[in-house]
């Protein structure tokens, strides 16, 4: 019994890590796109298309989560990601602005 409620609460674990962080990595990536696509920020349809660039980046990663064996190197390797995604769409607003 304690093997069952031990992977419901990694289950859990991930879940959460893929819905809160894979919503940064989301977000990061999209704004990556909004930097470095076509026309820079300058066309006004490229707003619509990187908000909907979201959700299927999102969905992504949240469907990958599970992927890991336990849930704290989920945390962990997201959150790395997460900090390297935001730190170069940080660089790429400097360089490109």
């Amino acid at each position: 019994m304690a093997a069952a409620h031990t992977t419901q609460l990694s289950w859990l674990f991930k879940t959460l890590a893929g819905v809160i962080l894979g919503y940064g990595l989301a977000l990061a990536l999209s704004g990556w796109f909004a930097w470095i696509g076509p026309g820079g920020l300058t066309p006004l349809n490229k707003y619509q298309f990187t908000m909907w660039l979201v959700p299927p980046l999102w969905l992504a990663v949240l469907c990958s989560v599970f992927l890991f064996r336990r849930a704290r190197q989920a945390w962990l390797w997201l959150g790395l990601v997460n900090l390297l995604a935001f730190a170069v769409l940080r660089l790429l607003r400097y360089w490109l602005a």
